[in-house]
């Protein structure tokens, strides 16, 4: 599958504050167009990811079906290239990439991704906030996006089923139902669930999850 262009993929150490703008527009204007090194990531083997649809209020937003980015078109793609073509994860996936997780997503045979949208980060953390955890806070950045991993590959379904699920920062999250979809202990809900990829389970949530990174002056 060839590549998609992607604001956040143009993210260099000398970015502005203006990334944070660009990736808002990408999202935007990629929701209205569609219609519809290792470095110690940890991550272990799972299921093999399979084709299917995705349930939850903001899918109807993204792309469907084999559109690019459309769940079918991402089942046979590596974790780190699936976040690649969400319109909506621009900025986790270029924290990925900036923290240096993209290998631990490449290889890994199963992970889960709790994926908070682009629209989560900017309400929680300021334009500045964000520039400095993207560009000079690797440990912290990388400390936050494993707060939304869990080792295997987990169903919306199975999440519920488990009712409680570690991740891979160490955190104990209870996942209960909520209108057809999953709320994560009180910091957020699963808004599209289930992008089944070829080595990963991707559920897009609406909300940040773990300990926020301090920006007091420490590392």
């Amino acid at each position: 599958m060839r590549r998609r262009p992607t604001a956040a993929r143009g993210f260099r150490a000398g970015s502005r504050p203006a990334l944070i703008a660009l990736l808002l527009m990408f999202a935007i204007s990629s929701c209205t167009d569609s219609g519809g090194g290792s470095d110690g990531a940890d991550l272990t083997t799972g299921p093999e990811a399979s084709p299917g649809t995705v349930s939850g209020p903001l899918c109807d937003l993204l792309p469907t079906g084999t559109d690019p980015g459309g769940p079918e078109t991402l089942a046979t793609e590596p974790a780190d290239e699936a976040l690649e073509w969400v319109p909506v994860l621009t900025i986790f996936e270029a924290g990925a990439r900036a923290s240096g997780l993209t290998a631990g997503l490449r290889e890994t045979q199963g992970v889960t991704i709790l994926a908070p949208t682009d629209e989560a980060f900017v309400t929680t953390f300021s334009e500045d906030e964000l520039d400095d955890l993207l560009i000079s806070r690797r440990r912290a950045l990388r400390g936050l996006l494993r707060a939304h991993m869990i080792e295997g590959q987990l169903s919306l379904a199975q999440m519920l089923d488990e009712g409680r699920v570690t991740t891979l920062a160490g955190d104990t999250i209870d996942i209960t139902p909520r209108g057809g979809m999953a709320r994560l202990g009180d910091q957020a809900e699963t808004v599209c669930a289930d992008y089944r990829v070829a080595n990963a389970r991707i559920h897009i949530i609406d909300g940040l999850l773990g300990e926020l990174p301090s920006f007091d002056g420490s590392p």
